[in-house]
């Protein structure tokens, strides 16, 4: 069934033209992913596509009612279902001190509540924990409406999506499938493009030496020798003009093939970045950071316990955990380096943090990432190219910049200081997928030691080879990745399922054998004690079954 319809659709803003949409469907059956890169106007698009926004030329037919959850807008019900809430984890009530986790979980509980046929989700996993956003999939898999959403989780679009939309310079082109997909179809397409590129060149060399060859040929032929007598030479003249004619004509006819040739354009190459460490910065400390003995509370509230760590020397570490556990505290306390915490000594961190406080809005982007750069401005050009941030953008002032945009001129600017460890707090918060991609090139080549925080399942799937979590007031260290940390908690919890049906398996036996007794007692047997032992046997076995 169609939803949606839109044709013509252009909007702009001051001189610049940021959507020119000819035509686009979206049918209750579509889970639509739309992706590119920061400030491309992703949620222009979805807000003319839901009549929040007038587009300045073209139209949208709305056939069925929808829910919008938004970032920066709160949601359009303050109450929601104590279901929901208890779904969701969370109040049934709105109120302004929400964290932004709860706040993006709330929105997300009243959207679905509200049973549309089609839902609209701008970044809807932004500020939620692992835990949260697999909650938000399992929502949207159980959801039967049609899904339009922007979103840089790419196990996410990957999980969700039948359809990607890529919106660049204006217009989108559509794709079918998964992120996965899209990815697949784009690297056919770009190897299909180099190889239509190359093919045409290749034809376009061929003609252009076959004009060479004949016009030398032209040149080379013989003129009439002075023996000759004037009735040879007429001849011989004539046999020559005749064949210079049919090779100019050759020539003509060739170059009108080098004119209809179908011409193709170079297929665009992404720079590749790789930031080279300068020697005397390394550290050669075993530990770069180390904590003992570790107590953290705030009132009442718990966060670590008498808990220790430490994060060996080139090790890329991901902090994770649900919110509110301590995540940003640890890092706070490793920045303001707390008497239990040690930091090697010569460490230089690069701190990037989510308010992007490093950043000077009153500079341009080139100014700000200079300002304490340690390497020449044609590297840091390069390095903001590969996020791309180029050509005239550089001369842009921080403070029109999106948030997206701010994240990666903060991103760069801390990787150019003189720094030999990196610790980042959400880091690919509001970044467009392309530059997250291109981030985790530079993480990945990087040789220091980095710590990082993040909710980004394929980013630390990509990055990290040391996971650190929080649980229980306890820092916990798995050296290793996150798939062999997911397969290692599976194990244990396979084990520990695996222990409570042991446990079934005895108490069952003990209360065929209390019941036995109780039936026929003997002389020694207290009818009142089994019969108590029988009660608690039987809430004992309740509470195990209800685990498995």
């Amino acid at each position: 069934m169609l939803l949606i319809e839109a044709n013509n659709i252009k909007k702009s803003f001051a001189d610049r033209l940021i959507l020119d949409v000819e035509s686009l469907k979206i049918y209750s059956e579509d889970r639509i992913g739309i992706v590119g890169v920061n400030g491309v106007g992703k949620t222009t698009l979805i807000n003319i596509l839901s009549k929040r926004l007038e587009a300045d030329e073209g139209y949208v037919k709305i056939y069925s009612n929808y829910s919008y959850i938004s970032q920066l807008e709160g949601p359009e019900c303050l109450k929601i279902s104590k279901e929901m809430a208890s779904k969701f984890n969370i109040r049934d009530t709105w109120y302004d001190n929400m964290s932004g986790g709860e706040k993006t979980r709330f929105k997300l509980a009243q959207a679905l509540s509200e049973n549309s046929p089609l839902v609209f989700a701008d970044e809807p996993t932004s500020n939620i924990d692992i835990e949260g956003i697999e909650l938000l999939e399992r929502s949207f898999q159980e959801y039967k409406g049609a899904l339009v959403l922007i979103s840089h989780d790419r196990s996410f679009l990957d999980k969700l999506c039948n359809k990607i939309i890529e919106l660049e310079g204006g217009k989108i082109k559509i794709y079918k499938g998964n992120y996965s997909d899209y990815i697949e179809q784009k690297a056919k397409a770009r190897e299909r493009a180099k190889f239509e590129y190359e093919e045409y060149i290749k034809e376009k060399k061929r003609l252009q030496q076959v004009i060479i060859d004949t016009k030398q040929k032209i040149k080379s032929m013989r003129k009439t020798p002075k023996r000759m007598g004037n009735s040879e030479a007429r001849l011989h003249k004539m046999g020559n003009q005749k064949a210079k004619a049919n090779l100019d004509k050759n020539v003509k006819a060739v170059e009108k093939r080098i004119e209809h040739l179908e011409s193709k354009e170079k297929p665009k190459e992404q720079e590749l970045i790789k930031l080279d460490i300068k020697e005397s910065n390394k550290l050669f400390s075993k530990i770069v950071i180390e904590g003992k003995n570790i107590s953290k509370r705030f009132g009442d509230k718990v966060i670590f316990n008498d808990t220790e760590f430490s994060i060996f020397n080139g090790s890329k570490v991901a902090l994770i955990g649900p919110n509110g556990c301590g995540k940003s505290t640890l890092i706070k306390m490793i920045m303001n380096n707390e008497d239990f915490i040690n930091l090697s000594k010569g460490a230089k961190i690069g701190y990037f943090s989510q308010d992007m406080s490093i950043l000077n809005d009153d500079l341009t982007i080139i100014e700000n990432v200079m300002e304490e750069s340690i390497y020449d401005e044609t590297f840091a050009r390069i390095l903001l190219a590969g996020l791309f941030i180029k050509k005239e953008d550089i001369y842009k002032k921080v403070g029109v910049l999106s948030g997206g945009e701010k994240v990666k001129v903060s991103f760069a600017k801390m990787l150019l200081k003189d720094i030999n460890l990196l610790i980042l707090d959400e880091p690919t918060n509001y970044i467009d997928i392309n530059s997250l991609e291109v981030v985790e090139k530079v993480l990945k080549d990087y040789e220091g030691t980095i710590l990082f925080v993040s909710h980004d399942r394929r980013f630390i799937e990509a990055v990290a080879d040391t996971i650190m979590t929080i649980e229980n007031h306890k820092i916990n260290i798995f050296r290793g990745n996150y798939k062999e940390y997911l397969a290692s908690k599976r194990k244990v919890k396979k084990d520990s399922k695996q222990d409570i049906k042991n446990q079934i398996f005895i108490l069952q036996n003990r209360i065929t054998e209390v019941i036995g007794r109780l039936s026929i007692p003997s002389k020694n047997d207290n009818l009142e004690e089994l019969d108590k032992e029988y009660k608690e046997l039987l809430a004992k076995l309740k509470e195990l079954k209800s685990k498995v």
